[in-house]
């Protein structure tokens, strides 16, 4: 498992050291693992660990709890975990075990989960704040209250005087990826490159929006990954629809198809959009969008650098998508005029990117005193501009009408400006047409 080797467990241990130095010695942190959750009756979602978790610990188990105690002389990170049973896994896996947490996630002390009850409340005696993500897990949230409020109950001060919220500190750390963090990112945009070509390839010959993702996820499986997010498979007009699910409509031969999927590896995720013909031809109208679309990208991918206002990627797809639907005649007015009134909304209604990692909308501040926030080396994002033009679009011509349009690629700010991690994905009408040619 990527995330327990020894790299890892040094990379784990220096996250938390930094957040104790965050904190201040008159503080506790404590973090819960994810809970499970049931899907019905007796069956449950698969397991995804806390983001927040897994970046402090690695470990993917749930009914688990972590404390950080700055200056705790007799060890300052200490894990609740489930105790080995041989019995239960048998049913639902091997668990590391109190016993084991130690050595292998590079925690000073571990406990039963079921000890917690007596050990974590002496744990937060004596300090000031509680830094806790108030409102993930509504079961612990009441248990840590009451904890504290027998404390106080107590009258002798000891019992932390304010919670506060964890999530903002730990939101400007994972904002800024490492190396060892870039790889498993490049990793998962390897493994959705590869599911996206497959799709590609596959398209002639489907019949329906579920057979592509059935290629799409086939993928992710075969290369040990899984989906970061519910893949967006949308045929003809539901690839105007930005979170359509269903993923169950006929594939006609004249359609376009929006495919929005990526895979997560070892808890990062990849974000891409291709969208394509499925008889491998862009009809003149469809290709006209697609180049727009692609001319947008590349004016927001310009201002990728470190530096540059995190908006002004934005901006420039506006402005272009802007100046090429006033040239094809779905808008008109002045360029000036539709740019200000942000007339283009109405095929355009998202921003071009977020930031990208632990989660696939990942944590991260976009805005610093009012201000849009510059661009450092580490941020990686989503550059995702699009078009879409409903069927119903009385407004303008037939021909442009039902036509839904995105394309967006996973970029890094590097020192010297940007990499586009998943730029081996054929994105231009020509290397689309291509490579379905091949296929």
């Amino acid at each position: 498992m990527a995330l327990l080797t020894a790299e890892w467990r040094r990379l784990h241990a220096a996250r938390r050291k930094r957040l104790m130095e965050m904190v201040g010695t008159e503080a506790i942190v404590v973090l819960a693992a994810a809970p499970e959750r049931v899907r019905s009756r007796d069956t449950l979602y698969p397991y995804r660990q806390d983001s927040n978790f897994l970046y402090l610990t690695g470990f993917l188990e749930p009914d688990a709890v972590l404390a950080l105690v700055p200056g705790r002389r007799h060890g300052e990170v200490i894990l609740f975990c489930r105790e080995r049973d041989r019995e239960r896994e048998g049913w639902d896996g091997p668990r590391l075990g109190p016993e084991r947490a130690g050595a292998a996630l590079g925690v000073d002390d571990a406990y039963p989960i079921s000890d917690i009850d007596d050990i974590l409340p002496g744990l937060m005696e004596g300090r000031a704040r509680a830094y806790y993500p108030l409102g993930l897990d509504a079961g612990f949230d009441l248990k840590l209250i009451g904890w504290v409020n027998r404390m106080r109950g107590r009258g002798d001060g000891r019992a932390p005087q304010e919670f506060l919220q964890l999530g903002h500190l730990l939101d400007e750390m994972r904002l800024f990826k490492t190396e060892p963090e870039l790889r498993l990112m490049q990793r998962a945009v390897d493994i959705t490159i590869d599911a996206h070509r497959a799709a590609m390839g596959a398209a002639p010959g489907a019949t329906h929006e579920y057979v592509l993702q059935a290629e799409l996820e086939r993928e992710f499986r075969r290369h040990d990954a899984q989906p970061a997010y519910a893949s967006i498979v949308g045929a003809g007009a539901n690839a105007c629809i930005l979170h359509y699910g269903a993923n169950a409509s006929r594939v006609r031969a004249g359609d376009l198809v929006l495919i929005d999927a990526g895979a997560e590896y070892r808890g990062y995720a990849a974000d891409i959009t291709r969208t394509f013909p499925a008889n491998g031809r862009f009809t003149r109208e469809q290709r006209a969008l697609h180049d727009l679309v692609c001319a947008a990208q590349d004016a927001a991918l310009a201002q990728a650098r470190p530096g540059a206002a995190f908006a002004a990627m934005h901006e420039a797809a506006v402005r272009t998508l802007s100046e090429g639907l006033l040239r094809l005649g779905l808008l008109k007015g002045r360029v000036e005029d539709v740019v200000a009134d942000e007339t283009c909304k109405r095929f355009y209604p998202h921003k071009t990117g977020h930031w990208l990692g632990l989660d696939v909308h990942d944590v991260g501040e976009y805005r610093i005193d009012g201000a849009s926030r510059l661009l450092e080396p580490g941020m990686v994002f989503t550059v995702e501009p699009g078009l879409y033009v409903p069927a119903d679009a009385a407004e303008v011509p037939a021909k442009w009408r039902g036509i839904g349009i995105r394309i967006e690629d996973d970029v890094v700010v590097t020192r010297g400006g940007h990499r586009v991690l998943s730029a081996a994905l054929e994105r231009r009408a020509e290397e689309v047409e291509t490579l379905m040619a091949r296929a």
